[in-house]
């Protein structure tokens, strides 16, 4: 067995706990074991105890770990939670982290899955289908056919909570960490665009660079390699043409319904002589966008 996670939902007042926590709807994670050699898999943990958090609609998600596992207490730091409590012998006592579900601090990892809008640009950027849905497996489309395997196997492109993408257009140099991304699948077969292109899924940005933002090849390609899909040939070949962005973002929210490209013009309100690879969309937009999509609304804190 490579990985197991075991989440139990509960409303009780805890007492076993030093200090005490009050009566809430709580997700305990109950068992987190992952038999992995980074912490990819964690990350797509992570991301599913979230969302089971969110359906649930708790208070606050715990967990009970010894120290000892400095990787995956890493791991939970990195997203919000935080140690409130210790539980057994005082001798060799296990930490209780806690992350809140109702408090956010307007940090991109600590508040994941949250999405902040107030005051950030937001855009559309395409993903061609060969690499759509092993970036955001979530994401999937009714018609593909989802590879089972992907789901437990180490893989940092499909697994991690973080994506690289890389493209070669220089206006998307202008995005901030912050900002937001929608991400817009391109269609699968020649002339067909308006109904099968789709939007699919919304981002927030990390970080923007270029090749020249990294002192050596090695560093760009230790960078871009971690999260990246494309192999070291593509990486190679974008790293030696000055037009490249390298777009750093998590994957904040699959749409449970997809928007075609047919709605977007004529319902949302986007030019059809726009530049589909990459613009920017109005807050009204990206909102009517949002809305459409059916994501959990919770997920919007402003």
């Amino acid at each position: 067995m490579q990985a197991f996670l075991y989440l139990k939902i509960e409303d009780e007042a805890i007492t076993d706990v030093i200090p005490n926590f009050p009566e809430a709807k709580r997700l305990k994670v109950g068992t987190f074991k992952i038999e992995a050699h980074d912490t990819k898999l964690g990350e797509r943990f992570v991301r599913m105890i979230m969302y089971h958090a969110l359906y649930e609609k708790v208070e606050e998600i715990y967990v009970t770990i010894f120290e000892k596992h400095v990787g995956l207490v890493n791991l939970l730091k990195k997203y919000g939670f935080e140690k409130k409590a210790i539980k057994g012998e005082p001798a060799n006592p296990e930490s209780v982290y806690v992350k809140s579900m109702k408090c956010h601090i307007d940090d991109i990892c600590k508040d994941f899955p949250f999405i902040h809008t107030a005051e950030k640009n937001k855009y559309v950027l395409s993903i061609y289908p060969k690499f759509h849905t092993a970036l955001f497996p979530d994401s999937i489309l009714n018609t593909e056919i989802r590879d089972k395997d992907s789901l437990v196997k180490d893989v940092s492109h499909t697994n991690s909570i973080h994506k690289i993408y890389l493209c070669k257009i220089e206006y998307a140099k202008q995005m901030n960490p912050g900002d937001l991304i929608v991400i817009y699948r391109t269609s699968d077969k020649p002339g067909a665009a308006e109904y099968r292109s789709v939007v699919t899924s919304v981002c927030v940005v990390e970080e923007v660079k270029t090749p020249k933002d990294f002192k050596s090849y090695d560093e760009y390609i230790r960078y871009t390699n971690y999260y990246s899909i494309f192999d070291e040939n593509i990486l190679t070949d974008y790293f030696n043409d000055e037009k490249t962005v390298i777009i750093k973002m998590t994957y904040n929210a699959a749409f449970n319904r997809r928007i075609i490209r047919k709605e977007l013009i004529e319902e949302v309100g986007i030019s059809r002589g726009v530049y589909w690879g990459f613009f920017e969309l109005t807050d009204e937009q990206f909102n009517n966008i949002i809305e459409r999509g059916q994501i959990d609304e919770s997920l919007i804190v402003d």
